[in-house]
C-alpha cells in the first residue's frame, strides 16, 4: 500500500504531462512482451493502412466492372472482386480509414465526457453524483444496438450518426471508472495537503487526481478501440452504418453475405480485419495494464 500511495504522490507532483510522459516508456517495454510486440505491431498497421489506405489501394474502390463481378484473387485483384466487380482490396484499405475515424473519434469524446462526469461525480456534491450516477445508469440500461436504431430512425444513417451513437453509450463506462478511482483517493494525504493549502477544487481534480487514473483509461481505451469497430461493423451490415457505396468493413460483410454462396472471399476479407484489430488491440491492452498498473507492477 506504501508502494501505491508514493507512485500516486509522486504522480501527483508531476501532473498529467509526467504521466503522458511515461507512456513511451512504457510502449518500449512493451516490445519485450512477445504478445504486447505482436499486439503493438498489428496497431501500427491498422493506423498506418487507415492513415494511407486510400494511396495503398491499387484501384478505385467504387469503380464497378460486372464482368468481373465476384472473381476469385488474381494478380490483379488479389482478394477478387464483390458482386458489382469492384476490387474488394482496395475497398478494405479504404474502409480501415472509416474504422479509424470512427474509433478515434467515439473514443476521444467519449472519454473526455466521461473525465468531466465522472470528475463531477466522485469529487462534486453528494446530490450531484446521486444524479449523474442515475443518468450513467439510465444510459447503460439501453441495449446498445436497439438504440442505435432509435436514433437512426430519427436522424437518418450516417458516420457521424454513428460517432454520436457510440459517444453515448460509452462514455458512461469512462465516468464510472473515474468516479471511482476519484471517489479511492479524493482523501488521501497528498490530496488533503492540497486541501490544506487552499487548492480550489478544480485545480484538485485536474492537477493531481486526473494524473492517477489517466493511466487506466489510456488502457480502457485502447481495449475498446475493437469493441468501438464492431459497433459500427455491425451497424454498417444491417444497412444503418454507412451508407453505399462508400467502403467500410460492415458494407463489405453485407455485400458479401448476400452471394456468400458464390464467393466466400469478400466475407472472409471483410472479416479478417475485425479480426486481427480486435487480436492487435486486445493484446496491446493487456499488456498496457500489466506494465501501467502499479499494483500489478509492485506485485511483480
Amino acid at each position: 500500500m506504501a508502494a501505491v500511495v508514493s507512485w500516486r504522490f509522486e504522480t501527483s507532483r508531476v501532473g498529467i504531462s509526467g504521466t503522458l510522459g511515461r507512456i513511451p516508456a512504457a510502449l518500449r517495454l512493451v516490445t519485450r512482451s512477445r504478445l504486447g510486440a505482436f499486439g503493438l505491431m498489428i496497431v501500427v498497421a491498422f493506423i498506418l493502412i487507415g492513415i494511407f489506405g486510400a494511396w495503398l489501394a491499387p484501384h478505385d474502390p467504387n469503380a464497378i466492372n460486372v464482368r468481373a463481378r465476384l472473381a476469385p484473387p488474381s494478380w490483379t485483384n488479389l482478394l477478387g472482386t464483390d458482386q458489382l466487380g469492384r476490387d474488394i482490396l482496395s475497398r478494405v484499405l479504404v474502409g480501415t480509414r472509416v474504422s479509424l475515424l470512427v474509433a478515434l473519434s467515439s473514443i476521444l469524446l467519449a472519454a473526455a465526457l466521461g473525465i468531466l462526469m465522472g470528475l463531477a461525480s466522485g469529487y462534486g456534491p453528494r446530490w450531484l453524483d446521486r444524479i449523474l450516477i442515475a443518468i450513467f445508469d439510465t444510459v447503460r440500461s439501453f441495449p446498445t444496438l436497439m438504440f442505435g436504431i432509435a436514433v437512426i430512425a430519427l436522424f437518418g444513417p450516417s458516420i457521424w450518426t454513428v460517432i454520436a451513437i457510440i459517444v453515448t453509450t460509452t462514455f458512461p463506462i469512462y465516468a464510472r471508472i473515474v468516479r471511482t478511482q476519484t471517489m479511492a483517493i479524493k482523501n488521501t494525504e497528498f490530496i488533503l495537503a492540497e486541501r490544506s493549502i487552499g487548492a480550489s477544487p478544480v485545480r484538485i481534480a485536474f492537477v493531481h487526481v486526473l494524473p492517477n487514473i489517466v493511466g487506466q483509461l489510456f488502457i480502457l481505451a485502447s481495449m475498446d478501440v475493437p469493441v468501438v469497430i464492431m459497433i459500427e461493423s455491425g451497424l454498417s451490415f444491417l444497412g444503418l452504418g454507412i451508407r453505399p457505396p462508400n467502403a467500410s468493413w460492415g458494407t463489405i460483410l453485407n455485400d458479401g453475405y448476400a452471394f456468400v454462396r458464390n464467393s466466400p472471399w469478400p466475407v472472409i476479407a471483410g472479416g479478417v480485419p475485425l479480426i486481427l484489430t480486435t487480436i492487435g488491440f486486445t493484446f496491446l491492452g493487456e499488456t498496457l495494464r500489466d506494465l501501467l498498473d502499479p499494483k500489478l507492477r509492485n506485485e511483480r
